[in-house]
């Protein structure tokens, strides 16, 4: 019988962390994947040549150069660096755990002036376009999306993939969850990066997964489609779109067999996935319309007797035309070490409201109500160990009240060493965020396939945090391996939230 109500829950009790079941593995270099996939036949779009912020008298060059920042931005090879034995490595402007880059980019055209109707996909290593598939297949996509509105007036189509293996390879099972954070980090940049050329990405989560990954000729074996976007033009009047529902609900598989290590990863996407049905009904027949709202009406905890502070703040100042924004994610790097000193309070403040408040932005030109799967079912804690201004202990995070509540005082920087897997990040870090939900709520709203939505808006939360750090000249870093339920019982966090993402924040230490 299973020993849990559904195969998520299942699986995410399975890939828990524990200190008695932790050991070093012996990786097989030999078998490393590649982190870049090719395509020997197609036409090739050289997009280098216009990664310039000058605009061009001519309209058309200027439409390539909005093309060319916005994939550069979102996931754009931006240093190549040698390892010891003399091998090159690319870091991208998105972060990727242990820099597998599970995630590929493919663009669909319905036919524009400068893409003609076909598939594309993004090769980061040449930051090209490869035109490898001609026919006109924006039917197809709108079938599979479930008629979606956003795609009767757009004429591209952005879709995030995942090489499942290049993170299994290290990750095993696990490597589900980091997929998904990537994957997140990815739509975190895509948002910003579209702002800056004036994009609007409409985010649809609800498809036919075998109906895409048939588009876009995966290899059903060992990738999957996992996000779709509808790219607004927002230079184009009709293109200045309604927002519309991102999410849509899979079965919940509450009798499964024993699975196999190895094989777990595998037998939950394929339960998340919403299955192709002959004749699709219209998205509006399936789900109401999304509210323009992106914090929940209420927050969720409001501990009694415990010490409240205000967290509102002025905005990050990202620039004329965000162009601090853009050098930004293109300068991002994930910090290595930590120097133990502390961050002002004021820091604080500044990285929460530029996460949670986008509406503080609009002046800037960023959107003031960006597309999350159910950023509702996201809740935040925060370890403090080194805030200039704010007392040590772990808080809770209240989005729409802008404050922070104190649930346990208490120097954490042992614990969270040991928390994070014997990481110095954790321990020398002044502050540590952790995104947590509650699987229950979760999946009675969306099925198994919440899984992969709390993931990749957790990612997505984590890369706002990673850039307002980088701006404010802090070091940061994301940690998805750690102690599950030992967070839990540290910190003070309520029972039922599922830990999904750890981001560190602290003071870079000089040399490292």
């Amino acid at each position: 019988m299973p020993d849990f109500p559904s195969i998520a829950q299942h699986y995410h009790e399975r890939t828990k962390y524990h200190p008695q079941m932790m050991s070093n593995q012996d990786l097989d270099w030999a078998k490393q994947p590649l982190p870049f996939k090719d395509y020997p036949i197609g036409a090739s779009f050289d997009l280098k040549a216009y990664l310039t912020t000058e605009p061009s008298p001519d309209d058309k060059e200027q439409e390539w150069q909005r093309l060319s920042r916005l994939l550069f931005c979102t996931y754009g090879v931006t240093v190549r660096i040698s390892t010891m034995n003399g091998e090159p490595v690319y870091l991208r402007s998105a972060p990727s755990a242990g820099g597998l880059y599970p995630v590929e980019v493919y663009l669909i055209s319905r036919g524009t002036p400068l893409l003609p109707a076909g598939l594309y996909s993004y090769q980061p290593q040449t930051h090209s376009l490869m035109h490898f598939w001609d026919s006109d297949l924006w039917a197809q996509l709108q079938r599979a999306c479930f008629w979606h509105p956003t795609l009767d007036d757009t004429q591209l189509a952005l879709v995030t993939t995942a090489v499942f293996y290049r993170s299994a390879w290290r990750y095993q099972d696990r490597a589900y969850r980091r997929v998904h954070l990537d994957t997140g980090h990815l739509l975190g940049n895509l948002e910003l990066a579209c702002a800056i050329n004036d994009y609007r990405p409409h985010l649809i989560g609800g498809f036919m997964d075998e109906a895409i990954n048939r588009l876009l000729y995966l290899d059903a074996e060992q990738e999957s489609a996992l996000s779709v976007v509808g790219l607004a033009n927002l230079l184009e009047l009709r293109q200045n779109l309604s927002l519309r529902p991102t999410a849509l609900a899979s079965k919940t598989q509450i009798d499964y067999p024993e699975i196999p290590d190895g094989e777990l990863l595998g037998y939950l996407h394929q339960a998340t996935a919403i299955p192709e049905i002959p004749n699709p009904p219209a998205l509006r027949s399936l789900v109401a319309e999304r509210r323009d709202q992106v914090v929940p009406q209420t927050d969720k905890y409001n501990f009694p007797f415990c010490l409240k502070l205000p967290t509102a703040a002025p905005p990050i100042d990202w620039g004329e035309g965000l162009i601090e924004l853009e050098k930004t994610i293109i300068r991002r790097r994930s910090t290595r070490a930590y120097s133990g000193e502390t961050l002002s309070l004021e820091e604080l403040k500044a990285l929460l409201d530029f996460t949670y408040q986008p509406q503080n932005y609009i002046e800037q030109g960023l959107d003031r109500s960006p597309d999350y799967f159910d950023l509702g079912l996201i809740e935040t804690f925060i370890a403090v160990s080194g805030v200039d201004g704010l007392e040590e202990g772990c808080y809770y995070y209240a989005p729409r009240s802008q404050e922070l509540r104190q649930i346990r005082f208490k120097n954490f920087r042992q614990e969270l060493h040991m928390l994070c897997l014997q990481q110095n990040l954790g321990r020398d870090a002044g502050a540590v965020l952790f995104h947590t939900a509650d699987l229950d709520k979760a999946i009675a709203q969306y099925g198994d396939r919440a899984y992969r939505y709390l993931h990749m808006d957790a990612g997505h939360l984590g890369q706002r945090l990673n850039l307002a750090a980088i701006q404010l000249g802090l070091g940061v870093s994301g940690i998805a391996g750690f102690f599950d339920d030992a967070v839990n019982e540290v910190l003070g966090i309520p029972a039922d939230e599922a830990v999904l993402y750890i981001t560190t924040l602290g003071q870079p230490k000089s040399g490292v």
